[in-house]
């Protein structure tokens, strides 16, 4: 398929659109038509690329959201390994009954109630986890779920470029079935008209004007369902690229037949393996999971969490102390009912569940490539077959026309010619469609496609 950067080549048209016109072509068009709609001229790559533009295909925002918010989630996991730091001030009034402290004085006169008394702290207390084996792994679970998050939003961008070069070449084939279509009512007239002229001069009959006249109006026919059928298409690309629908496209690229090196499956299968974001997003995946598992697996070791606190206490902010505390303090679980076995068989499923994700799309992607090779191999013979078949009904088509201008034949023959010309364009039309089509999901399946529309 031929790509040309048309933006360099449409931008002086498109600055002469944005101009306003002269007061002499005012006059000459007094009533210029407020409703026409503006005329987009769009090649493949460049649909991509606004597919894939910040404000672009939906699929790609919310992949890019889905990756802030890993980066989120490993933020939060890795706070819990940084120091944790805090001031507090306080003040407060106080009384107390020394008897339900345990303080007795058997002493006359001994009063147990104490106060009211004023105490005021003001303190700066900090705490670090100085190891803990199970928050290491789950720090790096999430840094592999960012990885895979990253990876993934890869894949999407892949996936939205093969989705509008899709819908692209839909609006192509749509563009080239209406310029066949019309092609087959040009020449649906002409026969009209020489079936006219043959029963002016006495050699034709009337049924054969009728039978051309039929003729002409399903071709009429056919002509309106592909002006809709391309209206449709043109709308379908306009809301995946997020534009508004009442645009006019005007795509510059042909569906053209373009040979291409076809590479043997080992070298596919090989580009694929080092190309599919979806395989490595994959791979990222089953790589957390293996380490969420080890996460709660090490939980049962004793982690380690040193403290310290400094500030100044007294009985009034004009009468304190500096006091501090610091330490450090070795928990060992022992015990809690079960949790932590619940929680490293969840785990240990999750990555199973993942290590079989990741084989079923290996075998998939060995699938797809398979598929696109052998799809390609088989439009390629299509084109030359359809090619040679519409070059024999144009042969057929002329001959029919020659003899019944001599008066050899009738327009019956004309008619059955005529229409299998238009089936082997029909047919020529829909080899080259496959046939792009497979290119297309050749470098799906390797993964290549966003170098391709490059």
């Amino acid at each position: 398929m031929h790509l040309p950067n048309t933006w360099q080549k449409c931008a002086p048209v498109v600055l002469l659109l944005l101009i306003p016109a002269p007061s002499v072509a005012q006059e000459r068009a007094p009533h210029p038509d407020r409703n026409a709609r503006p005329v987009l001229p769009l090649s493949l790559k460049e649909a991509v690329a606004l597919a894939l533009a910040p404000e672009g295909n939906v699929r790609v925002r919310l992949a890019e959201q889905h990756l802030r918010q890993a980066h989120a989630r490993r933020n939060e996991v890795r706070a819990a390994l940084l120091p944790q730091t805090e001031v507090s001030l306080g003040q407060q009034s106080r009384t107390l009954n020394l008897e339900a402290l345990g303080i007795r004085i058997p002493v006359p006169g001994f009063r147990p109630f104490v106060g009211p008394f004023t105490t005021f702290d003001l303190r700066a207390t900090a705490t670090q986890t100085l190891f803990d084996l199970g928050l290491i792994r789950r720090l790096q679970a999430a840094t592999a779920s960012v990885n895979a998050a990253r990876t993934d939003l890869e894949r999407v961008r892949d996936q939205v470029a093969g989705h509008v070069a899709r819908l692209y070449l839909a609006a192509l084939r749509a563009e080239a079935a209406v310029a066949t279509a019309r092609a087959n009512v040009a020449l649906a007239e002409a026969l009209l008209k020489l079936a006219q002229d043959q029963k002016a001069a006495g050699t034709g009959i009337g049924i054969e004007v009728t039978r051309a006249q039929v003729q002409l109006m399903n071709e009429r026919q056919r002509l309106l369902i592909a002006e809709n059928e391309r209206r449709r298409a043109h709308l379908e690309l306009l809301k995946a690229l997020g534009l508004e629908l009442d645009a006019e496209l005007q795509l510059t690229d042909t569906l053209s037949y373009a040979p291409m090196e076809v590479p043997t499956v080992e070298e596919a299968l090989a580009i694929a393996w080092r190309s599919r974001a979806d395989y490595a997003a994959q791979r990222e995946r089953e790589e957390a999971a293996q380490l969420a598992y080890s996460a709660a697996k090490w939980e049962r070791l004793p982690s380690l969490v040193g403290f310290a606190d400094y500030g100044t206490i007294g009985s009034s902010a004009a009468h304190t102390v500096p006091t501090r505390t610091y330490g450090v303090v070795l928990r060992l679980p022992l015990f809690d009912g079960g949790r932590r076995e619940a929680r490293r068989a969840d785990a240990h499923a999750a990555w199973m569940q993942e290590r079989v994700r990741t084989e079923d799309l290996r075998r998939q992607i060995e699938l797809e490539v398979r598929t696109a090779l052998d799809g390609l191999r088989s439009a390629e013979e299509q084109i030359r077959v359809a090619e040679e078949g519409m070059k024999l009904a144009e042969r057929e088509l002329q001959q029919a026309r020659h003899r019944y201008e001599a008066g050899v034949t009738t327009s019956l023959e004309v008619t059955d010619a005529q229409t299998r010309l238009e089936r082997a364009r029909e047919n020529y039309l829909a080899a080259l469609y496959a046939y792009n089509l497979a290119r297309l999901d050749l470098t799906l399946a390797m993964g290549t496609i966003r170098q391709l529309l490059r």
